[in-house]
């Protein structure tokens, strides 16, 4: 890759930079510190530790950022709620550090007023619907508390819809998981369909009155993961008006990376730790693995290819970027970091893509969509008004039955 394209990329990155669909520092900093950001301050170099800091969110061209309020899928009920509040109070106290370098963004007009002050867009989204343990009440009160947009479930079907990873329970989404999409349309919380089953997928499509979201999920036809999404699901995009944001984790967008990825969390569980655990522990763990079993690697024109095909089904209007930073143990070779973006850029710059698709890929789109959640939002709530529908009325089960 030549240098006059990076460079290009730069500048094509400082007009329309990257409103990044899916970001785990919050856990991440959970995980290794308890939230105590005196011991890993991002205003340092944190290599090493995490795939994110101030310095390599400004030298990737990072001008907005879904920050990801996770819970791990085994939490569930107050535990989950709790976990996500935990979540959204480090995301808080990230934005009273670092004010010259973050901004709160609850909606789309604030996201370009960070922008044009030079700050990142800091938003926040919640990734798994067992955050709201069944209650439509806990999902309003995680809107006012800045969540804009929730993945409907994580890797475990949950009561109300089912995973793509974990056995299906109501082909798809429940009545009450319907409710729940309704309620966030009329919120205005966008809704993430990254970790879904396909069938939760197409209910959502049908139900959705706003466009939706795949916060950070690739094209199954590239690589047939089941996190990724189908091509009858992207085709659908366009109706929609929704967002396919292309993810970087290997084992999503490298065919043969899954096999090795499941070794290696197995490995993992040998050793006391958690499958999904990126601790400094956890790195040790598999750098040990993978010295016996060299990891199939990807790299940037991993995911670009991934960006073509999505191109060439969804359409320009309809793709992003979500690249799972400090998320996922291993990332493409070019995409370490948040840092790399000018690199995937470079890349489709060699691919012919245009300045203006490339600035519809990094900002434009995410941006229209949250504008487009904002105005469904204010005619479906110039309709009705909340729900108080239950999960033990619409589906005629108590929950986790």
């Amino acid at each position: 890759m030549s240098g006059d394209r990076l460079a290009e990329a730069r500048a094509l990155l400082a007009d329309a930079p990257v409103l990044d669909g899916h970001n785990d520092l919050p856990w991440a900093l959970r995980e290794q510190v308890g939230y105590d950001l005196d011991r890993l301050d991002i205003a340092g170099d944190t290599s090493g530790r995490l795939h994110t800091d101030l310095a390599r969110l400004r030298a990737g061209g990072v001008g907005g950022q879904f920050w990801s309020v996770y819970v791990a899928a085994e939490y569930a009920g107050e535990r989950a709620v709790s976990a996500c509040l935990e979540q959204i109070d480090a995301v808080d106290a990230l934005l009273a550090r670092y004010p010259d370098a973050l901004r709160r963004a609850l909606t789309a007009d604030d996201v370009v007023a960070a922008r044009a002050e030079g700050r990142v867009a800091s938003l926040m989204g919640a990734e798994g619907g067992h955050s709201i343990a069944n209650s439509l009440g806990t999902l309003r009160g995680l809107y006012r508390l800045g969540v804009r947009y929730m993945t409907l479930t994580h890797n475990s079907t949950i009561d109300w819809a089912d995973s793509a990873t974990d056995a299906p329970r109501h082909d798809g989404l429940s009545a009450f998981g319907e409710e729940v999409v309704r309620e966030m349309n009329r919120l205005g919380m966008l809704v993430d369909l990254s970790h879904v089953a396909p069938a939760t997928m197409r209910d959502a499509l049908r139900v959705s009155e706003a466009p939706v979201l795949f916060s950070h999920s690739s094209a199954r036809a590239v690589c047939d993961h089941p996190r990724n999404i189908p091509d009858d699901v992207l085709a659908a995009l366009p109706g929609n008006g929704g967002v396919a944001m292309a993810t970087f984790v290997p084992q999503f967008v490298l065919p043969g990376a899954a096999e090795w990825t499941a070794g290696a969390r197995e490995h993992l569980r040998e050793h006391g730790l958690g499958a999904l655990d990126t601790t400094p522990a956890a790195m040790r763990a598999l750098a040990e693995y993978e010295e016996r079993r060299p990891r199939p690697r990807a790299t940037v024109a991993t995911v670009a290819d991934h960006l073509d095909h999505m191109r060439e089904v969804a359409g320009v209007d309809h793709l992003g970027l979500g690249g799972d930073y400090d998320g996922t143990a291993y990332l493409p070779d070019g995409l370490e970091d948040v840092a790399g973006y000018p690199r995937l850029v470079a890349e489709l710059l060699e691919r012919r893509w245009s300045a203006a698709d490339i600035a519809k890929l990094t900002w434009h789109n995410a941006l229209r969509v949250l504008r487009d959640a904002e105005a469904v939002a204010r005619d479906v709530s110039a309709r009705r008004g909340p729900s108080f529908a239950t999960i033990e009325r619409l589906d005629g089960r108590p929950a986790g039955a």
